[in-house]
């Protein structure tokens, strides 16, 4: 994907899980199954987790491949990151303790839907700042998949975002 598809994707997929969320009855908001998270705290979760990757393209370029390095392969697809994700997980991975949500109330939710639309616009123009071979050839730090590209960690947003939504999905039902 180009920065043009990037943004389309992670617009698209942050409104349908926004969307999604803001459709779920008041009294469910915040009901949690199985031991499982709240809808309200996977929107939580999602926003403390697009965050990071805005202000990471704040730094400077070359402050990152000096900090982190640059990478030693090309970058993965949308395909061999989500799968890469996937192994994680089914290897006992799970968020760290900075994007596990506290207990929230379902009034939150307006809040936090309009605070991930700007964080998400805010991460889309930050990554117009990046020429597309500079996706490629810096790397940032994941917590779950170690050191990946920006367009790696764009597609992780992208996914992860559409990975939650499946998850308040399959809660409800």
């Amino acid at each position: 994907m180009d920065r043009q598809q990037l943004h389309a994707e992670l617009q698209s997929a942050h409104e349908r899980f926004t969307a999604y969320v803001l459709s779920i009855p008041t009294d469910q908001l915040i009901l949690s199954r199985n031991g499982k998270w709240s809808p309200v705290q996977h929107m939580h979760h999602i926003h403390r987790s697009v965050r990071p990757v805005a202000l990471a393209l704040l730094v400077p370029k070359w402050i990152l491949r000096w900090r982190i390095g640059t990478p030693n392969r090309p970058s993965r697809t949308y395909d061999q990151l989500v799968s890469r994700y996937k192994e994680r997980l089914a290897a006992g991975g799970t968020a760290p303790a900075a994007f596990i949500p506290p207990q929230l109330l379902a009034k939150e939710v307006r809040s936090l839907a309009r605070r991930i639309h700007e964080q998400v616009n805010y991460l889309c123009r930050r990554l117009d700042r990046w020429e597309e071979a500079e996706l490629d050839n810096t790397l940032l730090p994941h917590p779950l998949l170690g050191k990946v590209t920006v367009r790696e960690m764009v597609y992780f947003t992208i996914y992860h975002v559409q990975h939650h939504q499946a998850l308040v999905e399959r809660d409800l039902h």
